[in-house]
């Protein structure tokens, strides 16, 4: 398995801080729940690219959702 690099960690760390600042959804038409869950998801997108770059062997062995 390839060691992830410095952008790895960053794009990671920012995911993890994005997930732990969620929120709470009590409402699903909450304007903060929307921008929040609309920044957390094109920082997941970033994570998912940095894997199909940087990591092609191991992206296979990710759980598909």
């Amino acid at each position: 398995m390839k060691k992830m690099d410095h952008e790895g960690y960053v794009i990671l760390k920012q995911l993890v801080s994005d997930v732990q600042g969620a929120p709470y959804p009590n409402v699903v038409d909450n304007e903060l729940y929307r921008i929040w869950y609309e920044h957390a998801q094109q920082v997941a997108i970033q994570c998912l690219e940095y894997i199909d770059k940087n990591l092609p062997k191991e992206k296979d062995s990710l759980p598909k959702f």
